[in-house]
């Protein structure tokens, strides 16, 4: 007689032999969809797949960017928050010590030109102060850790507004010349300490622009007269746009009268509205909200963390392609059981790994993306434990650092910079020069000028790397440890270590005759 397996035995063995299957996979559903259940990925590798079935963003790879500067990781803080002087400092020398090089630190203007227009005296408290005075030490504070600053200037007064606070506190001023001047007073006042401002925060969604429907024209207006008013104090400063929030909604107007309007939109209509000669760097507030960094479905009403591509893809469309995108607040969100999740939720761990895997994409797939801030530090208390934004951050109200803050920390200290697919300029922070080089602004953004005995050194990973020169001298190239050869620099590129799969290489470059001009670096 035949045996029968049990209907239950069957099932189980089918699903034990579809795990085995599947598993392997797993770790690729997660590289496509940013999913880590099983579920989820399913799902979401479905929707990767039809990807392909629409136009992609055009991204242009391959056009040179605008030199970023220094290390481009950063993080958002709120020292004006700080009551104790001594805190301001812990908090910068914690974030210089965790290998980061920047902050993007709000210069709020309610709080510094506070009871009327030209009026820089704190009165809210005794005794009277200057408002400059918490200002005028984070500044001091940061050169002293070695930092740089992103001034974000925004939140307008109530005097600036008719209405005062009635249609919220972020709302923009009734005279934007209000804006320029305390713009212009900030630039001025910081000039050659502060080269890099920002102007506004999220201007596309509620409550940002006020309890008011957005309008990409008026800050388009905003930003240029802003832009023209910087420029003008310190034609070296860099400016930069106000970040736009990533949403997909289409500016429905709510019942408070406040909407959100999605940023691709938002953006082509700043580039109508004449937007693309006032501002430097575009920005883009680049969160992990409902999957983790590596989630490439792209489909524009999707809120994911390959959302920078279609802000490129506008860029591009605009004749924008030189200029980069930094991404001024980054992070995923742990807000414990109990509270919204606006934001996603995830665990400790994940924040941690989820932080690093971001930057780490960043570099290897965006070569447009100069600058990354993560969202946030520290606030100075817990008293907003209640609200589901509070759980973004670094560490704790009292320094106790996070498991986010400890494994950024390991990656940025122990981090060897790195080339990797599409164009950079020349003085790239990932490049090492030594010796006598000096800026060669005329012939490329970032051009870098060397005499003899100079050497640049450098790690890339790709199939090549193009060193993009001057037809003016020769060089000493040595490529992984082994002896240099001499090479006489032509009209062509110089082209080392090709290979038909991407590989990992280091080469170091010595001046031998002439005056080496190094234009650019393009890995491919």
């Amino acid at each position: 007689m035949r045996r029968r397996w049990p209907i239950g035995a069957l099932v189980i063995a089918a699903l034990l032999g579809a795990a085995i299957v599947f598993l392997p996979w797993r770790d690729w559903l997660y590289a496509v969809t940013g999913e880590e259940e099983v579920l989820p990925q399913l799902r979401g590798g479905a929707q990767w797949a039809f990807n392909w079935t629409r136009p992609l963003p055009h991204t242009a790879d391959d056009v040179p960017v605008a030199p970023t500067g220094p290390v481009p990781f950063g993080v958002n803080t709120f020292l004006n928050l700080e009551v104790e002087p001594a805190k301001r400092e812990r908090s910068l020398q914690m974030i210089a010590d965790a290998g980061f090089r920047w902050i993007r630190q709000e210069f709020t203007w309610e709080d510094i030109e506070i009871h009327g227009k030209g009026d820089f005296e704190d009165r809210r408290h005794e005794p009277y102060r200057s408002a400059w005075e918490k200002y005028d030490q984070i500044v001091a504070l940061a050169e002293a850790y070695d930092l740089g600053i992103i001034a974000r200037l925004s939140n307008p007064p109530a005097w600036s507004r008719a209405v005062g606070d009635d249609r919220g506190t972020y709302a923009p001023p009734d005279n934007f010349e209000d804006y320029a001047d305390f713009v212009e007073t900030v630039a001025r006042r910081y000039k050659g300490r502060i080269h890099y401002y920002q102007l506004w925060n999220e201007p596309n969604i509620y409550p940002e622009w006020g309890n008011q429907p957005v309008d990409p024209v008026a800050y388009t207006r905003l930003l240029c007269m802003a832009y023209v008013r910087v420029k003008a104090v310190d034609p070296e400063a860099v400016v930069i746009s106000g970040a736009l929030a990533p949403t997909d909604q289409l500016g429905t107007l709510r019942p408070d009268g406040g909407n959100n309007l999605m940023d691709v939109i938002f953006l082509q209509r700043m580039y109508d509205a004449g937007a693309r000669g006032c501002f430097d760097v575009m920005a883009l507030n680049d969160y992990m909200l409902w999957s983790g960094p590596s989630d490439r479905r792209m489909r524009p009403h999707v809120i994911n963390f390959s959302r920078p591509q279609w802000i490129r893809d506008v860029m591009v469309a605009n004749g924008d392609a030189a200029k980069p995108i930094w991404l001024t607040e980054m992070n995923s969100n742990t807000v414990p059981e109990g509270l919204p999740t606006n934001f996603g939720r995830v665990t400790e761990a994940q924040q941690a790994r989820y932080a690093v895997e971001a930057l780490e994409r960043v570099q290897r797939e965006w070569p447009w993306v100069g600058m990354v801030d993560v969202w946030f530090f520290k606030r100075p208390t817990d008293l907003e434990r209640d609200q589901s934004w509070y759980y973004f951050r670094l560490v704790e109200p009292d320094f106790t650092p996070l498991p986010v803050y400890t494994a950024l920390k390991e990656y940025l200290t122990t981090l060897e910079p790195t080339l990797y697919r599409g164009w950079h300029p020349a003085n790239t922070w990932q490049a090492t020069y030594a010796g006598e080089w000096q800026p060669a602004g005329d012939e490329a953004p970032g051009a870098q000028q060397g005499a003899r005995g100079a050497t640049l050194s450098l790690t890339w990973e790709g199939r090549a790397l193009e060193l993009h020169t001057q037809a003016d001298g020769v060089v000493q190239l040595a490529l992984d440890g082994d002896a240099p050869q001499e090479v006489v620099l032509t009209s062509e590129p110089l082209v080392v270590g090709r290979s038909w799969l991407p590989e990992r290489h280091t080469a170091t470059l010595t001046v031998v005759e002439g005056k080496v001009v190094i234009t650019a670096l393009r890995v491919r």
